[in-house]
């Protein structure tokens, strides 16, 4: 991401995050006495007989939000009685573009997805509706308007805001006696260390899944590099490689360092397992981001969290989470019920119970200027995302512009590292292996 995107980020969230609730309309029904109302005619209190009945489907990915998406789907239909929400989510370690293209090939298309942008919108664009024109897009963020943006148009919404990098339990870290957070490799591992020695485990690490490893955690060394965009537009070309690039060696550092003092069985620890593992205090630190609040509250409302980099060196610019859009909803332009797939997203983001929701019930950072928040409604690792915003301390999401395929494929290869069955050559060689077979499709 450019370095002006990212400057737009910071003022984006920063303004997003400081501002208070979303405003309710000021609009109000004139006051009316009981001898002035009219009585309704039996005609206005019958549902209109012709009124056409539509089931809107919904295919989506964000695991953590399925509960709160169920329940939203309650308020919508009884605001739209004409309206049926049918919701399937598929994630949490399930291929998402997979099942995604299964769905199409079945004939069972949904009306509403998920895209991820940049190379994720060129591989379904001829399926995705122009939505140019809709109300909402005047509200958007400037940086969230970015990954869904081609030829001048936009083809998705963004869903919200977030950040990752390591979420630390401030009472485990006071229980080993660390006063200093970690900034750089170094501090890192001396933390992992203390807590070792106090008996509690430093990392849980969730590495049976794939897009732990091959998109957030791998991320971090395209993110460090000079240019990223640059570093992957060379890639393509064939001018940059991965094998011998200084910024992965050190990547690798990092990487062994959480394997080193991670959990048991970490190859056979899922998504869930992880964020109970540490919201439970088995284990003081965790790769995940703010989208974890809500499941991390639901197991301990009291866990006192935050986050903390993830270092690959020791240089001064390490202290960094890396903030993006995670994902857009878009409309399959095929659908039959395009209308109501439109009105349902512009509600999501105009609607007080659509933003209500958003914030407090999804604990989403608004992706919108209409749409604000503050740090207690969206919990302890929003605000310090807000706080390495507004620091400009933040680095970039650069797996959408991959080729698809290629983050699962890393994370297989992850994993056969994880195992000792490859070393760290043979696992960067991999990596470009992938990138060189995928570019000359």
């Amino acid at each position: 991401m450019k370095k002006l995107a990212i400057m737009g980020l910071t003022l984006a969230l920063g303004s997003s995050l400081l501002a208070g609730c979303g405003s309710k309309s000021d609009d109000k029904p004139a006051a009316t006495t009981g001898a002035d109302t009219p009585k309704p005619s039996a005609a206005a209190t019958e549902a209109p007989k012709d009124i056409k009945k539509v089931t809107l489907k919904m295919f989506q990915f964000k695991v953590e939000i399925a509960d709160q998406l169920n329940k939203l789907k309650a308020e919508y239909e009884k605001a739209n009685p004409n309206v049926t929400l049918q919701i399937e989510t598929v994630g949490g370690g399930a291929d998402y573009g997979a099942a995604l293209k299964a769905k199409f090939a079945s004939d069972d298309a949904p009306d509403i997805f998920n895209n991820g942008g940049f190379s994720d919108l060129e591989l379904w664009k001829d399926k995705l509706e122009d939505l140019s024109d809709q109300p909402w897009v005047a509200n958007v963020n400037d940086i969230a308007k970015e990954p869904m943006t081609k030829d001048g148009k936009i083809y998705g919404q963004p869903m919200n805001l977030e950040g990752y990098g390591f979420i630390y339990n401030k009472d485990l870290y006071a229980k080993a006696g660390i006063t200093e957070l970690p900034k750089t490799l170094t501090q890192l591992e001396d933390v992992a260390k203390k807590l070792q020695a106090a008996g509690i485990t430093p990392f849980a690490n969730g590495y049976q899944e794939s897009w732990i490893l091959g998109i957030h955690n791998l991320n971090v060394a395209f993110a460090n590099q000079k240019d990223p965009d640059k570093f992957i537009a060379g890639l393509k070309a064939g001018s940059d490689r991965i094998p011998g690039n200084s910024t992965f060696d050190q990547w690798a550092k990092m990487f062994d360092l959480t394997i080193k003092y991670g959990n048991k069985n970490m190859l056979t620890t899922d998504y869930n397992t992880e964020i109970t593992m540490f919201a439970s205090g088995k284990a003081a630190m965790t790769q995940q981001g703010n989208w974890t609040q809500v499941q991390i509250s639901k197991i301990d409302p009291n866990l006192k969290i935050g986050f903390i980099p993830m270092p690959i060196n020791d240089e001064a610019d390490q202290d960094k989470l890396f903030v993006g859009v995670p994902n857009n909803w878009v409309i399959n332009k095929n659908s039959k019920i395009k209308p109501e797939a439109k009105e349902f997203l512009n509600w999501l983001v105009s609607s007080d119970i659509g933003k209500k929701y958003i914030v407090d019930e999804f604990k989403f950072i608004p992706a919108f200027k209409n749409i604000t928040a503050d740090a207690k409604q969206l919990g302890d690792l929003a605000a310090d995302i807000q706080k390495y915003s507004q620091a400009g301390n933040v680095r970039s999401w650069n797996w959408f512009k991959l080729p698809d395929g290629a983050v699962q494929e890393f994370g297989s290869t992850m994993q056969a590292y994880i195992g000792g069955k490859k070393n760290k050559d043979q696992m960067l060689e991999d990596f470009q292996k992938t990138l060189d077979k995928m570019y000359k499709k």
